[in-house]
């Protein structure tokens, strides 16, 4: 490989949340964390030699949002995903949870019902419920070892509730589905026909597995470019959360206007210097960055699936076509939540995310972050086979 993902950061006093928050959420800072959705290798080079040439000019005043950052996710969204979007259609956001947010209070009111598919990110149940919405649950279906939609409980659940919006979660986070232009079709059917908005986080969307291809869910028909808003960024991709630059698509003018309505007044659109530089040259210079990161993540995937299989064969994994958030089935072990918590933590000294935080159908599953080094999975994997063995 070109990029060493084998090199060990230490990302202590860096004001990392993934080190900083260990004890108040954990109960101790000494454990392997594993688990805020972030990834432990550097930077591809280019991002931090744009950054390094920006600060170099010394002047960060107002700054408007360059051409050449819309046009590297125009480019970026046709060559990666097939996408052909317009620049207008494209507004800057300062984070997808905000996105989401921001959406809520525009599309929705106070107690209005908003479908998710649990077991799911938790923000989306958090973030309406915050708002004063009343979330539905529509929970996927474990098949196999992969989830599927539940099509059938959807249509009863519409049925029984007005509902104004599904949050939808593509590529899915934790499961790691991808989902196949057949079921975001059939989604976009039966939300188009009922006048429920679709609001599709697409976060995950560049890290698809190798055989697997994200489908932007705007793609799939008419009726999906019509009634749906679309929050994307290289966050994740790229490992640069800490600099917030997310953006939305929103083919539809109409509902694009509204929701610009809503974010300009409040210069919620407007981006900072960093996150137009970050995101300008990881879209037009970092590809074969993340191609190369992409396959040693799976290679992560690989290691920890055989070494669970082979050795702790109560734990199986939900193998993920995408990102680097592995699902592990912990229900053969027979512990209840709270004593599986403490496996992880108090026995191993291992910080994953508690299954049960993704709402109905996470008890007895707890979340690995894969997005560390091999060398440091093959510790706290070891870790976890004593504690079992003890």
């Amino acid at each position: 490989m070109k990029y060493n993902f084998d090199e060990i950061i230490d990302r202590t006093n860096s004001h990392s949340v993934k080190l900083e928050r260990l004890k108040p959420v954990f109960g101790s800072d000494n454990l392997i964390p594993l688990w805020v959705a972030d990834m432990d290798f550097k930077s591809p080079p280019a991002i931090i030699e744009a950054l390094r040439r920006r600060v170099e000019h010394g002047v960060f005043g107002y700054t408007v949002s360059p051409e050449a950052y819309t046009h590297s996710i125009v480019r970026w969204l046709d060559r990666r995903h097939h996408w052909q979007v317009e620049k207008e259609q494209i507004s800057f956001v300062p984070g997808v949870v905000k996105g989401l947010a921001f959406a809520i209070d525009v599309f929705t009111g106070k107690g209005d019902k908003i479908i998710i598919q649990p077991p799911v990110y938790h923000p989306f149940r958090l973030v309406p419920q915050s708002l004063g919405r009343e979330v539905i649950n529509n929970p996927l279906r474990l098949e196999e070892g992969q989830y599927h939609m539940d099509f059938t409980g959807l249509r009863e659940i519409i049925a029984n509730n007005d509902c104004k919006m599904l949050i939808l979660c593509n590529p899915h986070n934790p499961g790691g589905r991808v989902w196949s232009p057949e079921e975001l079709k059939d989604l976009a059917e039966i939300c188009y026909d009922n006048r429920i908005l679709v609001l599709s986080d697409e976060i995950h969307s560049d890290m698809a597995m190798p055989g697997y291809r994200h489908t932007p869910f705007a793609t799939v028909s008419e009726k999906a470019q019509t009634n749906s808003l679309t929050l994307m960024a290289p966050s994740k991709t790229f490992n640069i959360a800490g600099i917030v630059s997310s953006f939305a698509v929103i083919p539809n003018k109409k509902l694009r206007d509204q929701f610009l309505g809503y974010l300009e007044p409040r210069e919620l659109s407007q981006g900072t210097i960093f996150a137009y530089t970050a995101t300008t040259a990881a879209y037009d210079e970092c590809e074969d960055w993340l191609d190369e990161m992409v396959a040693y993540v799976q290679g992560n995937v690989d290691f920890v699936h055989h070494y669970l299989k082979e050795t702790i064969p109560q734990i199986k994994t939900i193998l993920p076509e995408a990102s680097f958030l592995v699902w592990l089935d912990c229900r053969d072990l027979h512990l209840s939540q709270p004593e599986l918590v403490r496996l992880f933590v108090d026995k191993a000294g291992l910080a994953l995310n508690d299954g049960s935080m993704f709402g109905p159908g996470g008890e007895g599953f707890m979340r690995l972050n894969v997005g560390t080094t091999r060398k440091v999975l093959e510790q706290a994997l070891n870790n976890l086979k004593k504690a079992l063995s003890e």
